[in-house]
């Protein structure tokens, strides 16, 4: 048989992402050569630690979806200046694809997303999709076991089912009928499945603000996406023949990893740096690199392989829809050999879009859009950095002052 030399380029990218995914940790090797056998790593209070070492104050919150999944939030009351008392706005904030919560505490106080909307005195609650660091359980399955259905969602399930549990009890615990919400990325795409498949609650928003939001993707420029888009089908099935899943888990071989080569002084900064701009933009001046091995300890944090298999079926059709199962499958839970459009006009809560010129995920033309096909927009608003990337949008050195003051003074204002 002879192989293409695209085939095995294939082959090699599957292969990789197989050894990642079943990589052991360093613990577990440290335990296996004293005989102690694997040790799990849990690093799902980092999040929590984080924060407590700024000194807010958190507490950790557990939810179970309508299937199952166990959801672990994290919510910051009050902080230094703004104690917790009863009665605050409440802002609910998602992470993105192979984030985590973290994401919105990283850059630290006064520059943090979650820290400032805390001190403009809201109660703040961080959320985690299903299979990130912090959301690994479920009422029956197995995340860790070969072939387990643990792993059987892409984000519509996030946007069906996880985004309203965690809205819900957000609410039901704050006595509150609606929040504000911001989301980055993924947390934009699973919004819109949210409002426009469940539209009721579009009456529990009072405004969304989507940080590079994604939704249409045919215009996309990051070469991550853009390699192995041709190749989803192929990708797919090799990943379920070899049983792997999870795309990316983080382990304690990341966190190490992060610190030994990206730290300050490293020879390797520099590359680890790189490797973030190839997949959302460059922008150098905006990526503090001190902060390389706290990101590298929390991201990526996991997900599902079919996360970034339906990316690349949007990127692949030019549509957002649901995923594409294949004609025999797609007619069995659709009842058509192609998967159904998300009903953006169903989208009536007050939403703003937040775009950057140089964002190689959510590209201009696409953001565009997603703005003529909502019912309710507040606007579109560029970031005045003329390189501003997809992964500034939480990690930017000026964030404060691009982005995340003109998001709370519109929180504010629909309040």
């Amino acid at each position: 048989m002879v192989v293409s030399n695209r085939c095995w380029a294939l082959l090699a990218l599957v292969a990789s992402i197989a050894t990642v995914a079943q990589a052991s940790t360093i613990r577990d090797v440290l335990a296996y050569r004293a005989g102690d056998g694997p040790q799990p790593t849990d690093i799902s209070k980092l999040t929590a630690e984080i924060i407590v070492n700024d000194g807010y104050p958190v507490e950790e919150h557990q939810v179970t979806t309508a299937d199952g999944y166990v959801l672990t939030m994290f919510r910051i009351p009050g902080g230094p200046g703004n104690p917790a008392r009863e009665g605050k706005n409440v802002a609910f904030i998602q992470h993105g694809l192979l984030c985590s919560s973290a994401d919105w505490v990283i850059l630290g106080p006064g520059k943090a997303l979650a820290y400032m909307l805390v001190d403009a005195g809201y109660d703040v609650w961080l959320g985690n999709a299903r299979g990130n660091t912090n959301s690994r359980r479920h009422i029956f399955h197995d995340p860790d076991a070969r072939n387990t259905d643990f792993w059987d969602f892409s984000w519509h399930e996030i946007g069906y089912f996880d985004l309203p549990a965690m809205i819900d009890y957000a609410l039901q615990y704050t006595g509150q009928t609606s929040l504000q919400y911001a989301g980055h990325s993924q947390g934009t795409t699973s919004f819109f499945i949210m409002t426009s498949l469940r539209p009721e609650y579009n009456e529990r928003i009072r405004s969304m603000h989507a940080l590079a939001p994604v939704a249409f993707m045919s215009n996309l420029r990051s070469p991550f996406v853009r390699a192995f888009a041709p190749f989803v089908d192929q990708i797919d099935w090799l990943m379920r023949m070899l049983g792997v899943n999870e795309f990316l888990p983080s382990s304690d071989m990341m966190t190490l990893g992060g610190q030994m080569l990206c730290q300050d002084e490293a020879r390797f900064q520099e590359v680890c740096a790189n490797v973030l701009f190839l997949i959302g933009g460059f922008n150098s001046p905006q990526l503090n690199r001190t902060m390389l091995p706290t990101i590298l300890a929390n991201t990526p944090a996991g997900a599902s392989v079919n996360q970034l298999v339906h990316y690349a079926q949007g990127y692949n059709s030019g549509r957002f829809r649901q995923f594409d199962y294949g004609l025999t499958l797609n007619l069995i839970r659709y009842g058509s050999i192609r998967p159904p459009d998300y009903p953006l006009d169903r989208v009536t809560a007050p939403v703003a879009l937040h775009y950057g010129d140089n964002d190689w995920l959510a590209a201009v033309s696409d953001v565009r859009q997603l703005h003529s096909s909502i019912r309710n927009p507040i606007g579109l608003f560029r970031v005045s950095d003329p390189n501003w990337n997809h992964l500034d949008f939480t990690w930017g050195i000026d964030a404060d002052s691009l982005l995340y003051r003109r998001v709370i003074s519109f929180m504010d204002r629909y309040n």
